[in-house]
C-alpha cells in the first residue's frame, strides 16, 4: 500500500512505489523451531521454586471455562473466547493468534450456540476483539459526540446447556455488530504475544526514561511519550497503548473482558459500555438473572489457601501473570525465502538498514537492562532485546482507531515489540494483514510520526528493501 498523500500527487510516483512493493517478498511465517514457548526460569538456579508456577500457570492457560462445574468457575454472561490458549497459540502457547481461528466455530461446536457469527470474524482470519469507538444515535446513524471505545463482547452465554437463568437472547443479546461495520463505527485488537513478558516488567522507569532521551536525538521526526498508570503515575508498558502497569492487572483485566470472569483485580460482573450508562442510554447494568451464574458469588476466580501443593493455592490471575512473567523471550533465527535459506549476510545488511532509515528510533533493539528481580535470577540485569521503546507514539489517520486509553489517544499506539516477528502470523493491532510490506506502508499517512522513515524505505532500492524483509522475519 502506498502513503495515501501522495496518490493525488504524481501518477508517476504512485506507479514507482507500487512497482517497488510488487518488486518484494515478504519470506512470511517462518515454520523452523526457536524454542519458543519455554520458561526463561533455569530450574537449576530457581531458589524459590518458580519453576513450579510456571508449569501451574502453563496448566491454567490452556484450560477450558465453562460457566458452572468448572475447576475455574466463571464464563459468561458475555464472552470473546473461553480459554487463554485460544487466543494466544502461534507459535505456542502464550503467542498470538493462530492460524485457524476457533472464534469461528463456537456457534456450531456449542460455546455459543445461541449466537450470530459476527461477520469479520472468518475460519483462517484474526483471532478479535471489537469495540465501537463512537455511540449511535436512534436511526442507527453513527452518534460521534458519544464516545465508547470499550470492549463489545462477540458471545453470550445464550443457548448453553449450563446457561441457568441467564438463557435469553431478549435479555442478554450481542451487540449490534452488523449495524456498527455497516457505519463504519468498528474496531479490532488481536492479541499481543506476551513472550518475555517478565523481561519487559522488570525493566524500571528510569532506564526507560534515559533511553526515551537517547530517542529524542533523531533526525527523523520521532517524538514519542509513555502512557501512565493512574494510581501512582508510573510508567505502563502491556496492552496495544500500553494501557496495563503491570503483569497482574493486563491479566485480570483479560479475564474479566475477554472471559466474562470476575477476579480479584476486577471483582465485578461487567456490563457492556452501552449498559453502564456510558453511550448515553442510561442502561443500569446487566440483567439480574446473569449475575452470579454458579452461585458461587464474586470474586469468580480468587486464591485457594486450602489447596496443594503450593501453586495451587494462587487464583489463577496470578498464575496467569506467573506464567507469562516467567516466559522466555523469543529466539532470532535462519530465514527460508521461497524454499532457499537466506545468508547471514543478508540479514546482517538488513539489520543495518533498519537502523540506518531510522526503524530502530522507535523499535529499539532494546530499551535497556533489566532491575534486579527477586523472583528469579534470570530476570536479573539482563537486556531485553524486544525490539520496542515501550513508548506510545502518534501513528496517523491509516492506523488510528479513535479509541483512547489511559493517556495514549485515539491515533497512539505502543511501538509493538518485534521479537519473534519471523512466526507471526497476522500483522498490526487489527490483524488487518498478513504481508510486511503493507505493514510498513501503513505506518506512513498523515500526521504520522512514521512519514520519513517511510520514505526512507521506498527511497531503498530493491535489494535492499528485500534484506530489511529479511532481517525483520529473523526476529
Amino acid at each position: 500500500m502506498i502513503k495515501r498523500e501522495k496518490l493525488t500527487l504524481a501518477s508517476f510516483a504512485v506507479l514507482f512505489c507500487v512497482g517497488i512493493a510488487l518488486a518484494q517478498t515478504d519470506p512470511g511465517v517462518q515454520s523452523a523451531s526457536r524454542g519458543t514457548g519455554v520458561t526463561i526460569i533455569n530450574p537449576s538456579n530457581d531458589p524459590n521454586g518458580f519453576t513450579a508456577f510456571f508449569n501451574d500457570g502453563l496448566t491454567r492457560f490452556q484450560e477450558v471455562e465453562t460457566v458452572s462445574n468448572s475447576a475455574n468457575v466463571g464464563l459468561g454472561p458475555r464472552f470473546n473466547s473461553n480459554s487463554c490458549s485460544s487466543c494466544h497459540a502461534q507459535p505456542a502457547f502464550g503467542g498470538s493468534g493462530a492460524a485457524a481461528n476457533p472464534q469461528f466455530l463456537f456457534t456450531s461446536n456449542g460455546v455459543a450456540p445461541g449466537n450470530t457469527m459476527p461477520s469479520f470474524i472468518t475460519a483462517n482470519g484474526p483471532t478479535r476483539e471489537a469495540r465501537f469507538p463512537f455511540g449511535f444515535n436512534s436511526n442507527g446513524s453513527v452518534n460521534t459526540n458519544v464516545i465508547i471505545g470499550g470492549v463489545e463482547d462477540l458471545f453470550t452465554v445464550t443457548g448453553r446447556s449450563d446457561a441457568g437463568t441467564c438463557n435469553s437472547s431478549t435479555a442478554l443479546p450481542q451487540p449490534s455488530f452488523a449495524l456498527a461495520v455497516e457505519e463504519n463505527n468498528v474496531i479490532f485488537r488481536i492479541p499481543t504475544p506476551v513472550f518475555g513478558a517478565g523481561l519487559v516488567e522488570n525493566l524500571d522507569d528510569s532506564t526507560l526514561l534515559k533511553n526515551q532521551a537517547t530517542n529524542l536525538k533523531n533526525n527523523f521526526g520521532i517524538t514519542g511519550t509513555f502512557n501512565h498508570n493512574g494510581n501512582d503515575g508510573t510508567i505502563a508498558r502491556f496492552g496495544w497503548k500500553a494501557q496495563n502497569k503491570s503483569l497482574h492487572l493486563f491479566t485480570g483485566e483479560a479475564y474479566n473482558v475477554e472471559m466474562g470472569i470476575t477476579n480479584e483485580v476486577f471483582q465485578n460482573e461487567r456490563p457492556l459500555p452501552g449498559e453502564d450508562g456510558s453511550g448515553g442510554t442510561g442502561d443500569t447494568g446487566l440483567v439480574s438473572s446473569c449475575l452470579n451464574l454458579a452461585g458461587v458469588g464474586y470474586p469468580e476466580d480468587r486464591s485457594n489457601p486450602k489447596s496443594t501443593p503450593n501453586a495451587a493455592v494462587l487464583d489463577d490471575v496470578s498464575a496467569f501473570a506467573n506464567f507469562m512473567r516467567f516466559l522466555a523471550p523469543p529466539l532470532p533465527g535462519g530465514v527460508v525465502l521461497n524454499g532457499s535459506s537466506v545468508s547471514a549476510s543478508a540479514i546482517s545488511a538488513g539489520s543495518a538498514l533498519f537502523t540506518s532509515i531510522g526503524c530502530a528510533t522507535c523499535h529499539n533493539p532494546t530499551p535497556g537492562t533489566t532491575q534486579q528481580s527477586q523472583f528469579v535470577p534470570a530476570l536479573s540485569n539482563a537486556p531485553v532485546n524486544a525490539f520496542s521503546d515501550i513508548e506510545i507514539h502518534t501513528m496517523g489517520n491509516a492506523l488510528a482507531d479513535n479509541v483512547s486509553q489511559g493517556g495514549a489517544g485515539g491515533d497512539q499506539f505502543r511501538t509493538a515489540p518485534l521479537w519473534g516477528l519471523g512466526q507471526r502470523i497476522f500483522l498490526l493491532h487489527d490483524g488487518r494483514t498478513t504481508n510486511l510490506v503493507t505493514a510498513i506502508e501503513e505506518h506512513s499517512s498523515s500526521g504520522s510520526e512514521a512519514n520519513t522513515v517511510i520514505e526512507n524505505f521506498n527511497d531503498l532500492s530493491t535489494t535492499q528493501q528485500q534484506e530489511l524483509l529479511d532481517f525483520l522475519r529473523s526476529l
